[in-house]
């Protein structure tokens, strides 16, 4: 078996250095079985943050129908297919009735192109909405929305306003309802910057949850009052759904959750459990009006193989009730980490919904986000058996999102190994 420091050696050859991984020490995973991960010595890690395998690494269900239809037949979409036209019914059944078409892609970063791409279609207009701390893939369009800070975007039809947020206000002492009026006037400002450009709105683009920019609290009404703005001036709602959707939440989609109504659904990374697969959903005007501009076409979408891993992935979820399962098991840790809250001064807030959340990291003289800190947690969890990341508009955010059939026992482990790396993080800075 290859040591870790010569197969480190090897990829930055092969992949050129500077190709991201996680962790001061990489690990070399070889297997994964459920919520499980193992490396190349035969170590076990409960796996707490791909949400790509939702329904567990190497589920078999998944696996035998990717076989059985790999093994039948797999051709690009330019032939008719009942599989295909079944999974696309299935989907946009799973959201309200604006939403009755698909265009199914490979990445989160295409179905977000399709998506703003089919807004600007059916607007006529090109200005594009989005927070100050998102992300929402790497093409040229998309990746000029991503976290731009206090900074403005290289596309000049890109505005950012500040994402809402309940634990560093944008003004404080404010009350909720006057809170959230804050963050909307930052809106409005975004949208009346677009108008005067002359670039106008085609659309605000959101993940329902905020998940990049940390998973805040948004302040009460702010989505549904946001949705509403855009669509007066004229643009139409885009709710990313790569993150948050698939039961993520412990609802179908976290849109739910945030109280609004989108005009497009982008969904991504869970739906295939790793086979390469995101889809673009709205109704059949919107799609149709795409179409007809682009003649769009993916060589490895809307194809057999992806339906057959599309059904079941959703089967998985609909017969073995993952979506209770992620209410239950998220509800109960995100509440035994709120409890520890209490009780460290290095814990700012903790947040979240279902099996996605988010534990802020502070420096305890000022609350200030400690990102430095957040590192040495999820190295030292990694150390543990337990592999997290940190994420959030100061990277200070530890980001808990295991597969969806992450069980009670788990997470009582997880909580163990929390306490021992908290315990051992305090001694460390009274030693220092």
């Amino acid at each position: 078996m290859t040591d870790t420091t010569t197969l480190l050696a090897r990829r930055n050859r092969a992949l050129g250095a500077g190709a991201p991984l996680f962790y001061e020490h990489p690990l070399h995973i070889v297997r994964g079985e459920g919520c499980y991960v193992y490396d190349a010595d035969g170590r076990r890690y409960i796996d707490m943050y791909n949400n790509v395998p939702c329904v567990g690494h190497a589920n078999p269900v998944v696996v035998e129908a990717m076989t059985r239809q790999q093994a039948t037949l797999n051709v690009h979409s330019r032939y008719l297919h009942e599989a295909v036209v079944e999974f696309c019914e299935r989907l946009a059944a799973l959201h309200g009735p604006q939403i009755e078409s698909v265009i199914l892609s490979c990445s989160g970063t295409e179905a977000n192109e399709v998506a703003l791409r089919m807004a600007r279609f059916a607007t006529g207009r090109r200005g594009i909405l989005c927070t100050d701390a998102t992300y929402h893939g790497n093409s040229e369009l998309v990746s000029s929305l991503s976290r731009l800070g206090q900074s403005r975007s290289s596309n000049p039809s890109v505005r950012a306003f500040p994402f809402p947020e309940k634990f560093r206000p944008i003004a404080p002492g404010l009350g909720e309802d006057a809170l959230c009026d804050a963050y909307l006037e930052k809106l409005n400002d975004a949208i009346a910057e677009l108008q005067a450009s002359g670039e106008g709105v085609a659309a605000m683009i959101v993940c329902s949850i905020l998940a990049n920019e940390g998973l805040p609290d948004i302040p009460a009404g702010f989505m549904p009052r946001a949705a509403a703005m855009v669509r007066e001036a004229g643009g139409l709602v885009i709710a990313d759904e790569v993150q948050a959707g698939y039961t993520r939440t412990g609802h179908w989609w976290g849109y739910e959750v945030t109280g609004f109504t989108p005009d497009i659904v982008v969904t991504g990374k869970p739906m295939g459990n790793g086979l390469p697969l995101a889809a673009t959903a709205a109704s059949r005007a919107l799609v149709e009006t795409f179409r007809a501009r682009t003649r769009y076409f993916n060589t490895f979408a809307s194809s057999p193989l992806q339906a057959a891993v599309g059904m079941a992935v959703l089967d998985e979820i609909e017969q073995r009730d993952l979506r209770s399962n992620v209410a239950t098991v998220g509800a109960a840790l995100k509440a035994a980490l709120t409890q520890r809250k209490g009780t460290s001064d290095t814990i700012g807030d903790v947040r979240g919904h279902g099996l996605f959340i988010g534990v802020e990291m502070v420096k305890p003289a000022n609350n200030a986000p400690d990102s430095e800190l957040a590192t040495r947690v999820i190295n030292r969890l990694k150390d543990r058996g337990f592999l997290t990341s940190n994420a959030g508009a100061f990277a200070n955010v530890v980001k808990i999102r295991p597969p969806l059939p992450f069980s009670q026992a788990d997470a009582a482990a997880f909580l163990l190994a929390w306490d021992a790396t908290i315990a051992e993080l305090v001694s460390d800075r009274r030693g220092a």
